[in-house]
């Protein structure tokens, strides 16, 4: 039994007869459908038919199953989409019995999104739910061959958001995509094969899907970056930024774009980002510059201590401890790059002076190593030399008593 209120006709027996299949894949695109397309469709793995949306009677093979009577409603107009998905999959009862997970608020939150406002203005060619999740061939998202599996987001937003004739009457950029694509994100998540890696959704919202405002777009990037967005809400920027009406994070990040940070950003030379507000003499010039200077040096002394170790690992030296301390520096510089969002050169510098510390005991191991070990090359080098001496005494006795035999 449905539940109330759900589409009605849902269900049939797996191996009941389907007479709009039967039809359906003998017709040219797009109103071709076969059995074996329907089959990978996820409502038909839970034992739905054509009659759950389209209406009819499918157990039929005449006029009847296309009958009124049947309820049969054909075509639903794009404007109807949303809410005929949302009959089955807002309703909680019905849907707790295939997927008690599943959210049973994408209607409410479409009617939130900037589609679903403008579907309800009467503009028809905003998405709506088949044209991100497909229509007679519907995946979970958990399937790689579905167009809302992380791997496929990307594209699937830009089959409209990448269209320059689509777009135009919007005034939106196309160029979203092709820069998300060359973004630290779509590499983690394609090269890395981190799924967890934002997507479009991740940042925009899925049903509920809107652009977040100047003021909360670091509210967005914290959902990740906790600890950035706690430090740059105590830093100046927050403020400042706030008063000149520029966002938080994408100032200095960009938004779709955001490629690989590095010390370089931060700081006076020509890779720094600083400059675009802070100019030679005021305040947070000087900062960024000493800041910059604390990063490069701890990292210089980071790297020096690890090429130290791996010299005298490499000899065959027990370097233990000195590879804990390096990989303990590594962290305090990790740390301190992190630190940078709060602008505090004193708050940089409690990160970076614990990393120095640390780095120092991890040079000094490596320089010991490297020392035990030219100490035993030199007692191995004079253990050779006292061998060979012996061994020629050697000789030399055992011709003087062939001598004397002869």
């Amino acid at each position: 039994m449905l539940a109330a209120g759900c589409v009605s006709g849902l269900a049939y027996a797996a191996d009941a007869p389907n007479s709009c299949l039967d039809c359906h894949s003998a017709l040219d695109a797009p109103l071709k459908v076969t059995p074996e397309q329907f089959a990978q469709d996820i409502h038909s793995q839970k034992g739905l038919t054509c009659a759950a949306c389209h209406g009819g009677d499918p157990t039929k093979d005449d006029d009847e199953a296309m009958s009124k009577k049947a309820g049969f409603r054909g075509k639903i107009k794009r404007a109807d989409i949303p809410a005929l998905c949302g009959k089955c999959h807002s309703d909680g009862a019905y849907m707790r019995q295939y997927n008690p997970k599943l959210r049973t608020d994408q209607l409410s939150q479409y009617q939130t999104s900037v589609h679903g406002k403008l579907l309800a203005k009467g503009d028809t060619n905003v998405a709506v739910c088949i044209d991100c999740h497909s229509v007679h061939d519907l995946r979970p998202a958990s399937d790689p061959r579905s167009r809302v599996h992380p791997l496929n987001v990307a594209d699937t937003c830009s089959r409209c958001h990448a269209d320059a004739e689509h777009m135009k009457s919007y005034k939106i950029p196309i160029d979203q995509v092709p820069k998300y694509k060359a973004s630290v994100h779509y590499e983690a998540l394609t090269v890395r094969g981190d799924l967890s890696a934002p997507t479009c959704v991740t940042c925009h919202g899925n049903h509920g899907a809107a652009p977040p405002g100047v003021e909360t777009v670091q509210n967005v990037c914290s959902t990740c970056h906790v600890f950035q967005a706690q430090l740059f809400d105590a830093s100046p920027h927050k403020q400042a930024f706030k008063q000149a009406g520029m966002p938080g994070c994408v100032t200095c990040h960009s938004n779709h774009r955001i490629e690989h940070t590095s010390d370089e950003m931060i700081g006076t030379g020509k890779k720094a980002i600083c400059t675009d507000c802070h100019s030679e003499g005021d305040n947070g010039f000087k900062t960024a510059g000493a800041i910059h200077a604390q990063l490069v040096k701890l990292d210089s002394d980071v790297k020096e201590s690890g090429a130290l170790i791996a010299i005298a690992e490499d000899s065959g030296m027990e370097v233990s401890e000195a590879r804990t301390d390096e990989e303990t520096a590594r962290d305090a510089l990790t740390k301190a790059r992190v630190s940078i969002h709060s602008l505090s050169l004193a708050h940089v510098n409690e990160d970076v002076d614990a990393g120095l510390k640390v780095t120092a005991k991890a040079l000094k191991g490596g320089k010991d190593a490297l020392a035990e070990r030219d100490y035993r090359r030199k007692g191995l080098g004079l253990s050779l030399i006292a061998i060979l001496i012996m061994m020629i005494g050697l000789g030399m006795y055992i011709r003087q008593i062939e001598s004397k035999s002869s």
